[in-house]
């Protein structure tokens, strides 16, 4: 399986990065330069993580060439609206130290705003300094309603997702509108690291129940960005590549879907 996954535009993003929810300031430089020195490329934080000055310090301690790194950040909800957009990623490029990002996406669909601030995101794209823009938490109706105004449809929509919610009817409909699936909180927030059919099949190729999990995300055709601030824990996330699930092992992880959510339903969220 190739670990890049083409994006509509013609870019390549990693299939397997890093991510920096709740990663504290100071502690983002370290997990991030771990995360590099481990063979990550895919880096992916958020204005609202309040965290992006550590993620600029830690790709330059890491020394990768910029070129070589997938960076994504995203507009805050209190930050949507078409001038507040581009203030707002402004802020976001100054944080991080760097000249362009190669995702920005759309936190939340906040109602009223979203197609406006898309408006400013295509602009930035068309810029260069964004190499792609996407959404975050958009259900269905929410981009067939940013299709009545966009010009540019989005490349990404970074969902939570993970085998208690496993989102079959959307990922479907965004596999068939050439919009890549990522997903946020991939590992159920380590809720589900204890299910017997995961620690089963781990015990048969020697991995974690969390390896399982990353695998069946990559199998899936999912970009997965699990966050982790031990050093140990984000080498073992990304030592996935050398063994496959078959379509059993496959089928019995999709079987575990409750459609649980652990963070906000897009309909319904007052942040």
């Amino acid at each position: 399986m190739d670990n890049m996954k083409k994006l509509a535009n013609g870019i390549e993003m990693p299939r397997l990065g890093l991510g920096v929810w709740r990663v504290e300031e100071n502690d983002a430089a370290n997990s991030v330069r771990w995360a590099i020195d481990s063979g990550y490329h895919l880096i992916d934080t958020a204005a609202v993580y309040k965290n992006e000055k550590g993620v600029g310090e830690g790709i330059r301690q890491s020394g990768m060439k910029r070129e070589n790194l997938f960076i994504t950040t995203k507009l805050w909800n209190a930050d949507q609206g078409y001038d507040s957009a581009h203030r707002a990623f402004n802020g976001s490029l100054e944080r991080l130290g760097l000249e362009y990002v190669d995702l920005y996406l759309i936190h939340w669909p906040v109602e009223g705003k979203f197609n406006d601030s898309w408006r400013a995101m295509e602009e930035i794209y068309e810029s260069g300094r964004a190499k792609a823009i996407g959404v975050s938490n958009f259900h269905r109706h929410h981009i067939e309603k940013l299709m009545t105004t966009a010009k540019i449809k989005p490349m990404v929509d970074q969902i939570e997702l993970h085998p208690t919610l496993t989102q079959v009817d959307l990922r479907d409909y965004l596999e068939k509108e050439g919009i890549a699936v990522e997903a946020w909180s991939p590992l159920g927030q380590g809720k589900i690291l204890q299910k017997p059919t995961l620690t089963e099949i781990g015990k048969k190729y020697n991995k974690s129940a969390a390896q399982v999990i990353i695998r069946w995300h990559l199998q899936s055709n999912t970009i997965v960005i699990p966050k982790s601030v031990h050093e140990k824990r984000i080498k073992e996330n990304f030592d996935v590549f050398d063994f496959e699930l078959n379509a059993e092992e496959m089928q019995q992880i999709d079987g575990l879907n409750i459609n649980e959510r652990l963070g906000a339903n897009p309909d319904n969220f007052d942040f």
